[in-house]
């Protein structure tokens, strides 16, 4: 074995454990409750202008300042995404969602490449995807 070797069996591989989308956001007291009904849950905020939301071990970053609106309003004329969730079960998630009332910006569609997802606008513009795997009939969610 060479020297080189046994130094890279030696060494842990990176790995990326989290990764949070941070959202600037006018009201933050509002902006929590909004995605506390997709089941996001909060602590107490830091400062009054900065909290951090969990669901399912993500984490959702939010923070209240001043942002462009021009630059909202061409992202939401453009279906620019500004985020993505992959999630397990999509067709219960959508309809808990829809329940909540969640503003739907896109419904719940198949798409070209066998899942299905739906987008989500968020109270300050922000464009939010929702997408995973269909359930079939008789057997249970596929892991992606």
């Amino acid at each position: 074995m060479k020297s080189g070797d046994e130094v890279s069996n030696l060494t842990t591989q990176p790995r990326v454990t989290s990764f949070a989308p941070q959202f600037l956001v006018d009201d933050l007291e509002r902006s929590m409750s909004y995605y506390r009904k997709l089941g996001f849950t909060f602590g107490e905020p830091w400062d009054g202008f900065y909290a951090i939301g969990e669901l399912d071990g993500l984490e959702l970053h939010l923070k209240e300042g001043p942002k462009s609106d021009t630059e909202r309003q061409h992202r939401r004329d453009h279906q620019h995404l500004d985020a993505a969730a992959g999630v397990d079960g999509i067709e219960a998630f959508y309809g808990q969602c829809v329940a909540n009332g969640v503003t739907i910006l896109r419904p719940l569609t198949a798409t070209a490449w066998g899942t299905k997802d739906f987008y989500i606008e968020d109270p300050d513009g922000y464009i939010i995807s929702f997408g995973g795997r269909p359930f079939e009939s008789g057997a249970p969610p596929r892991k992606p």
